[in-house]
């Protein structure tokens, strides 16, 4: 019997190079420590869960993330299948149904013969069979010092946050449209108006609204194509009003007239009965969530179905670690794949999976090893 391919971490990154395992005939071992343990960001026992937004950006192949979904695609990769399978009204952007998403993830990977499903948390690192390490920026402080000791390296690290989700039937429909930016594809979005009075207040609100504390000898770094809100706010007033709340395209159809700013609310689920409100990633406190985002016209009495929160996210120095085929430099039998490497979004992370997954397949047949040219 050949020997399996130990993956851990079972986030897009490593089902993804489990499925181009198992699709060329390889057995894999996948270790996942959910529902035994959980990190701060996590809800769901299912494998591939969308920790922050329900989005996966532009599907317009005329953009950057739309060619690197086509690319995926081509590649016949499991997570982009599911995506187009369990997808939710969101414009021009591929967003998904993250519960439907989750669970078809699982039940195709549960269905191939030569997988594995382990649900236990790794504490050390196999290191003489091939393994693939796509534990995410989420990983537990135990497999994290067992990485620490084999690299003898320090880790990198950002703080991330994550925007609150809203129950449908709590929104004032009659303050709030249907719209997409220009008019462009079909009017997914909700729109909740604010005029430069509503504006000003909210600011101001949310400027002087309680924060939660990093620890005390942590720096706060954050992620400037993720930035809180509230962080975003500090660097001018109208910061947000040609950011996250800009309105240019978005006219409200029942005055004729453009907002002065806007809160997008994006579809959660195929259902509608959840909205993800687009761009809110905050590190408010839970209370302060609720107090200042209900002064938001149409959300007075919004009801969270998930508050907002903010994380830290770890990963590797992957430039002076890891090959071009995401091998470790020092052990060609160990991967890594996805966020840990220092990637930054769901379909970059699933295509580190993928190029892991496949790199591995080409030892496992004694290949060579083929990374993508640099005009992918």
């Amino acid at each position: 019997m050949k020997s399996a391919v130990n993956i851990i971490g079972g986030g897009l990154a490593g089902c993804e190079a489990a499925w181009q395992l198992l699709r060329r005939g390889h057995a894999v071992h996948l270790f996942e420590m959910k529902p035994q343990r959980f990190s701060p960001a996590h809800r769901m026992e299912h494998l591939a869960e969308l920790v922050c937004s329900n989005s996966f950006k532009s599907n317009n192949p005329d953009s950057a993330p739309g060619l690197l979904k086509q690319e995926l695609r081509s590649l016949n990769s499991l997570i982009m299948s599911a995506a187009d399978q369990t997808s939710v009204a969101a414009g021009s952007a591929l967003a998904v149904d993250r519960t439907e998403f989750a669970r078809t993830v699982e039940n195709r990977l549960l269905q191939q013969q030569n997988f594995k499903l382990i649900r236990q948390e790794v504490t050390e690192i196999p290191r003489e069979t091939i393994t693939i390490i796509a534990t995410g920026p989420l990983t537990s402080d135990v497999f994290a010092q067992a990485i620490s000791v084999m690299l003898g390296d320090a880790y990198l690290y950002f703080y991330d946050a994550i925007a609150p989700i809203i129950n449908a039937d709590s929104i004032n429909m009659e303050k709030v449209y249907l719209a997409s930016r220009y008019d462009k594809g079909t009017p997914d979005y909700l729109n909740c108006p604010l005029t430069e009075n509503d504006y000003k207040t909210f600011i101001h609100k949310l400027l002087e609204g309680v924060k939660v504390s990093a620890r005390n000898f942590e720096e706060i770094k954050h992620f400037e194509g993720c930035l809180p809100i509230e962080v975003l706010a500090a660097r001018g007033h109208d910061a947000l009003a040609f950011g996250p709340m800009k309105p240019v395209g978005l006219i409200n159809p029942n005055t004729g007239t453009m907002p002065y700013a806007v809160v997008q609310l994006r579809r959660e689920n195929s259902s509608g009965t959840l909205y993800n409100m687009v761009g809110f990633q905050t590190k408010l406190t839970w209370p302060e969530q609720k107090r200042i985002f209900r002064l938001i016209p149409g959300l007075e009495y919004a009801e969270f179905a998930r508050l907002g929160s903010i994380h830290r996210n770890t990963y590797i120095h992957s430039p002076s670690l890891l090959a071009p085929s995401l091998q470790l430099k020092t052990n060609p039998n160990i991967f890594f794949a996805g966020q840990i490497t220092g990637v930054e979004g769901y379909m970059e992370s699933t295509a580190m999976g993928l190029l892991a997954g496949l790199s591995a397949a080409s030892i496992l047949e004694k290949s060579p090893i083929q990374p993508p040219p640099a005009s992918t």
